[in-house]
């Protein structure tokens, strides 16, 4: 059996390509900042702000969670979410990480 293209690449190198992925989306950055600048977040309060279908943005959201960015909580009916504060802090030692053992030569 070949190998996958993960497995040529080391475990960070595969996790830092996910989660750009998942955050190479411009809706999801929106639905990240309008998270974070609320005290409570709801589905709906989402769909209203970006302009997005309640389908697509919940799409959105299955796709940060799937990074485990966001953590939702349910609250009766609707499902509050909010910036999951421990794996945004993993993030970024990843990125600090990347960006210090890169060297940049610039033209």
């Amino acid at each position: 059996m070949g190998v996958t293209k993960t497995q040529i690449f080391t475990a960070e190198q595969n996790e830092l390509a996910t989660i750009l992925k998942v955050l190479g989306n411009p809706a999801r950055i929106a639905i990240l900042q309008h998270i974070n600048n609320q005290k409570d977040c709801i589905c709906n309060d989402i769909v209203e702000e970006i302009g997005l279908a309640q389908p697509t943005i919940s799409q959105h959201l299955k796709e940060l969670k799937s990074i485990d960015l966001i953590k939702g909580e349910i609250s009766g009916k609707r499902v509050c979410y909010c910036i999951n504060q421990k794996k945004w802090q993993e993030i970024l030692v990843l990125l600090n990480d990347f960006f210090d053992k890169t060297n940049l030569n610039y033209c």
